[in-house]
C-alpha cells in the first residue's frame, strides 16, 4: 500500500498543476512517481530540472539510463528498476542483456563497467569516495567532466529512490524481477 498519496493531474492546481502539464506533454503520461512528487511542487520541480540538465550533459541519455539501473539496484528500488527498464528498453532499444548488467554494474565496454562501478561505489560508501575509486575510473578513461556527471546521476537517482521507497510509490511500470 502507497504511503503517499499520488495526485490526480486533472484535478490539482497551481505550480502543480503547470509542471504536469509540462510532464504530460513530453511523456503523453504523467506517471505515478511524479504525481506523488506533486505533493510538493519544489520537490517535483528541482526532480524535473537536474533531470532535465543531465540530459545535455557529455554522458548522454543511455549512460544516465544505465547508471540509474545500477544505483536502482542498490539501493532496491522496485519502481526505478522497473521505469528505467522499460525506458531503456523500449525508448532507448537497449538490449534486455545490456540492463540486466547495468544493475550489476557490470558492461561488456570498459569505460562504462567503469562508470557505473564508480556510480555503485558511491552508493555503497555514501559519497565517501577515495583517490584509488577515482583513479580507477580514470584509468579507464574516465574524464573529470564525466566523474563529475556521475556523481549528480547518483545523487538524482538516490533522491527517486529514496522518494519511492518511503512513498512506496505504485509501480505503474511492467514488473521487473530483482537480480
Amino acid at each position: 500500500m502507497t504511503r503517499l498519496q499520488a495526485l490526480n493531474p486533472e484535478t490539482t492546481t497551481g505550480k502543480t498543476k503547470e509542471l504536469f502539464n509540462q510532464v504530460q506533454s513530453k511523456l503523453g503520461t504523467v506517471p505515478n512517481m511524479m504525481r506523488t512528487m506533486g505533493n510538493a511542487d519544489a520537490v517535483l520541480e528541482g526532480y524535473l530540472n537536474l533531470s532535465g540538465a543531465l540530459s545535455k550533459g557529455k554522458l548522454g541519455g543511455k549512460t544516465g539510463e544505465l547508471i540509474a539501473l545500477a544505483v536502482g539496484e542498490s539501493n532496491e528500488c522496485h519502481y526505478c528498476v522497473a521505469a528505467h527498464t522499460y525506458i531503456g528498453e523500449k525508448l532507448l532499444k537497449t538490449d534486455i542483456a545490456t540492463i540486466e548488467a547495468a544493475r550489476l554494474g557490470k558492461s561488456e565496454d570498459s569505460k562504462i563497467k567503469a562508470i557505473l562501478q564508480f556510480a555503485k561505489t558511491l552508493v555503497a560508501k555514501s559519497g565517501r569516495i577515495n583517490d584509488e575509486d577515482v583513479d580507477s575510473a580514470k584509468k579507464a578513461g574516465v574524464s573529470d567532466e564525466e566523474i563529475s556527471e556521475i556523481v549528480a546521476h547518483v545523487a538524482l537517482n538516490v533522491l527517486t529512490n529514496y522518494f519511492n521507497n518511503t512513498a512506496n510509490t505504485l509501480v505503474d511500470f511492467p514488473a521487473v524481477a530483482t537480480v
